[in-house]
């Protein structure tokens, strides 16, 4: 028996980009309309490798910068949750390149909130597999700051729990504007000490 679900939920990929290896430590990224996803990530990408330097996403387990395994090399945000965002903080749109975003699509509501380990299957069998949600940072608020002086700020507050997932490639292939994407979750039910232990982690912060 397959241990992942093949569920009725597709999604459209509507917006591709890349992060410019060259750039400093910005994180605007550039449209394009074609994605050769290896499995070190987005080919041309700077989030792309096998490992990455650990960042404050895993303080709890590793000291900064040590070397893991990149389990962040797509950003992957939900159209409809940046048009969410977007009307929270007064903005007629959110360009995806402020975000730093790889890949937007459209079709799955609360998509930010995916089981983890679900995959995105392209039609090509190019698979990503969501490896959990993405948190709002800092870097986005600077790009939105960059280009609407004074609203850089509301960003944080508004695009919690709409800042879509990171993931990584399972399968290689090709990603384009247009493809449509199949969601797989995975066959199990939620852990049964979830809730306690979130609201324990809660009351420490």
């Amino acid at each position: 028996m397959s241990a992942l679900v093949r569920t009725d939920f597709t999604a459209r990929i509507t917006w591709l980009g890349l992060v410019p290896r060259e750039g400093g430590r910005g994180i605007r990224s550039g449209a394009v309309e074609r994605i050769a996803a290896h499995y070190a990530g987005p080919e041309g990408d700077r989030h792309a490798g096998e490992t990455r330097p650990s960042c404050v996403r895993v303080k709890n387990m590793h000291a900064e910068g040590t070397d893991i395994r990149n389990v962040r090399q797509f950003s992957v945000l939900s159209a409809e949750e940046i048009r969410a965002t977007a009307e929270e903080m007064g903005l007629a749109t959110l360009a995806p390149e402020w975000l730093g975003a790889t890949m937007v699509i459209e079709g799955i509501g609360d998509f930010t909130h995916v089981p983890p380990s679900s995959r995105l299957q392209a039609p090509d069998g190019a698979t990503l597999v969501i490896d959990m949600e993405n948190r709002p940072c800092q870097y986005p608020a600077r790009e939105i700051e960059a280009d609407r002086p004074g609203l850089g700020k509301a960003f944080l507050p508004a695009s919690r729990g709409r800042r879509g997932v990171t993931a990584w490639v399972e399968r290689e292939g090709a990603l384009a504007v247009g493809d449509e994407l199949r969601l797989f979750i995975p066959d199990q039910r939620p852990w049964a000490h979830l809730d306690e232990t979130l609201s324990a982690d809660a009351r420490k912060r």
